[in-house]
Parts: C-alpha cells; sequence; structure tokens
C-alpha cells in the first residue's frame, strides 16, 4: 500500500527536449506556429465539409472526423510540451501522466482506423460504384466511426489500468516530450511481463489488421484501374485516392518508422524528435494534402471564406 501511494504522489519528468537548453525559446516559437496551424488547418476542413452540401458524402464525412482527431491528437502533447517550454519545467504529475497517455492512445488509434475506413470507402467508391451509394449508407458510415470510436477507447482503457497496476521508483525521467506507453512500461519497478504481452499483442492487432486492410484495398484498386481501358478514367479514378495515399504514406512511415528505431535508443532524445513527426508534422499536413488536390474542398473553402465559388 506504502509503494502505491508513493507511486501516486510522484512527478514525472519528460527531458525529451532538456539536451538543447539553447534552442527552448526557438523550439517553443516553432512548435506553436506548428499547433496553430494544424487546429486552423483541420477546423476549416470541418467547417468546410458541414457548410458545403456537396460535401455531404462518405468520402468527406470521414475526412471531417479525421481532422477532428488530429485536433485532439495534436492537443493531447503539445500544449502540456508548450507549457513545459514557456516555464523551463519538465514535470508532470502522476495522474497527468495516464491521463494524457490514455488520450493519446485513443486518437493515434482512431487515426489509425479511420484510415483504414477511408481505404475502404475509396476500395467501394472505384471498383463498386454502382453499389456505392447502397454499400455505403448513412448507418454504415456511423457505425464504422462509432466502432473505431469503441475499439480505440476501449484499448486505450485496457493499457490504461494495466500500467495503474505498476509502481515506479523514487525518480522517473521520461526520454521524451510526452508520456508514451512504451517509454512508461521500460521505466516501472515491477514485473512487466503482462504490459508487453499485451502491448506487443495489441499492436499486432490494432496497427497490423487495419495496414493490411489499406493495403488489401489498394491492390483491388489498382486491379480495377488497370482494367480501364481509357487513360482520363485511369487518371480520374487514382486522382481521387492520391491524397489520402499521401496522408498514409505519411503516417506509417513516421510512426513505424519512429517505433521500430526505439527499440535500439529508448533513453535518447533522437526518438522524441523523430516522434514529432508523427505527432504534430503529419497532422499539420493533413489538410494541406486534402485541399490542394481537391477541387471540391478548394471551392468549399473560398465559399467558406467569403471568396467567389
Amino acid at each position: 500500500m506504502d509503494s502505491e501511494n508513493n507511486t501516486r504522489n510522484l512527478v514525472f519528468l519528460l527531458v525529451g527536449f532538456s539536451e538543447m537548453p539553447q534552442l527552448q525559446p526557438l523550439l517553443y516559437g516553432l512548435f506553436l506556429s506548428m499547433y496553430l496551424l494544424t487546429v486552423l488547418g483541420n477546423l476549416l476542413i470541418i467547417l468546410a465539409a458541414i457548410s458545403d452540401p456537396r460535401l455531404h458524402t462518405p468520402m468527406y464525412f470521414f475526412l471531417s472526423n479525421l481532422s477532428f482527431v488530429d485536433i485532439c491528437f495534436t492537443s493531447t502533447t503539445v500544449p502540456k510540451m508548450l507549457l513545459n517550454l514557456q516555464t523551463h519545467s519538465q514535470a508532470i504529475s502522476y495522474a497527468g501522466c495516464i491521463i494524457q497517455m490514455y488520450f493519446f492512445l485513443v486518437f493515434v488509434e482512431l487515426d489509425n482506423f479511420l484510415l483504414a475506413v477511408m481505404a475502404y470507402d475509396r476500395f467501394v467508391a472505384i471498383c463498386h460504384p454502382l453499389r456505392y451509394a447502397a454499400i455505403m449508407s448513412p448507418r454504415r458510415c456511423a457505425v464504422l466511426v462509432l466502432g473505431s470510436w469503441a475499439v480505440s477507447v476501449s484499448h486505450a482503457w485496457l493499457q490504461s489500468l494495466l500500467v495503474l497496476r505498476l509502481s515506479f521508483c523514487a525518480e522517473v525521467d521520461i526520454p521524451h516530450f510526452f508520456c508514451e506507453l512504451n517509454q512508461l512500461v521500460q521505466l516501472t519497478c515491477s514485473d512487466t511481463l503482462l504490459n508487453d504481452l499485451v502491448m506487443y499483442f495489441a499492436l499486432v492487432l490494432l496497427a497490423t489488421l487495419p495496414l493490411a486492410g489499406i493495403l488489401y484495398s489498394y491492390c483491388r484498386i489498382v486491379s480495377s484501374v488497370r482494367a480501364i481501358s481509357s487513360s482520363q478514367g485511369k487518371r480520374k479514378a487514382l486522382s481521387t485516392c492520391a491524397s489520402h495515399l499521401c496522408v498514409v504514406s505519411l503516417f506509417y512511415s513516421t510512426g513505424l518508422g519512429v517505433y521500430l528505431s526505439s527499440a535500439a535508443t529508448h533513453r535518447s532524445g533522437s526518438t522524441a524528435t523523430a516522434s514529432v513527426m508523427y505527432t504534430v508534422v503529419t497532422p499539420m499536413l493533413n489538410p494541406f494534402i486534402y485541399s490542394l488536390r481537391n477541387k471540391d474542398v478548394k471551392r468549399a473553402l473560398r465559399k467558406l471564406l467569403g471568396g467567389k465559388a
């Protein structure tokens, strides 16, 4: 009981960028700009999808949900990092660390599942265009999104409960700019066999299956596009997938790159620096990727901002 009480009173230290004190004012300005740009860009995508009736389709329904999740995903880690950079503090309470870890897991899994759902939507649109309206009905779209929320929340809740059973030593330095599950489990003084088993099982199940679904969808899409006789038809079909494919490539290449490389650099600041790519940069770039190549979104944004459509 005493060990449990001591754990609850712990203050963790987020030391991800402490090795670069001379750069902290620059980092503060850079991350603040990126965060505001992320919130503004994704908020404009959501408002455009709501305000323009021509965007009331499954594709843009999923896109607006992805934009909302990206806002929440970034807001889970960046505001605390900005506060620590401004106050020159690295402290985060035990409760604050568990809460941050929980919401990070929720939103990173939601990003993962929504990208898979959007790939399924493109697969139906290209491979079964005549049945698209029937297959991607409003009811099915809602079920896909709510199912993604249910699985993500359940997984994050399970991982958080498993971390709560662990005890930590008197001083805990987390070599990251946020409370990341893998880092916390490695820093505990308790036996982590159960945590490791659940963590790796969840990684295989919740990351590999959506990625496999995305790859399968695009294999079927490529096969269908090759069967189209006209080159203009092929370009039109592929153009509807280009933005989503860019976002998928950016998300998985940065996320998997960080977690595969972190096995050899658990206590290095390089992991924290690399994590900025998928926790900050990717959510910031998503609105630009979807708007710059999409005439419907650009038209809706011009209309929203008061310009000529």
